[in-house]
């Protein structure tokens, strides 16, 4: 807030304490993972996670090495093509993946034994 003399708008107070709180960043983020999920797909989207975006590098976590290979030789350049074209407003100049093993698909996890999945055994 500012140390402005007399009274200053409630729109003004509340965007000052959004911007303080974080709001704005965590709606950001929702709108990033909407566009990713459009842009890259369902199957695609399910193992890749939006980290964030940073001075125009967009950054995207992907589940495991053999999908980040695929996506940094073969389709960075179209996926980033894309989002430049639907989300135009964001200004992504690029696209960086990273290797991140917490990330886990839903359907693969379908695949693994029961000691796996983190169950409890009763």
């Amino acid at each position: 807030m500012t140390s402005e003399s007399g009274p200053q708008s409630i729109g003004k107070v509340l965007s000052d304490l959004f911007a303080l709180k974080g709001y704005a960043r965590v709606q950001g983020n929702e709108q990033l993972h909407k566009y990713w999920k459009g842009i890259a797909g369902e199957q695609l989207a399910a193992q890749t996670r939006v980290i964030g975006l940073k001075r125009g590098v967009l950054q995207i976590g992907v589940s495991n090495a053999p999908l980040l290979s695929e996506l940094v030789a073969f389709r960075r350049l179209q996926l980033l093509k894309k989002l430049q074209e639907e989300a135009s407003e964001l200004k992504v100049r690029d696209l960086k993946f990273i290797l991140r093993g917490d990330i886990v698909n839903a359907d693969a996890e379908d695949d693994l034994p029961d000691f796996l999945r983190g169950e409890p055994d009763l």
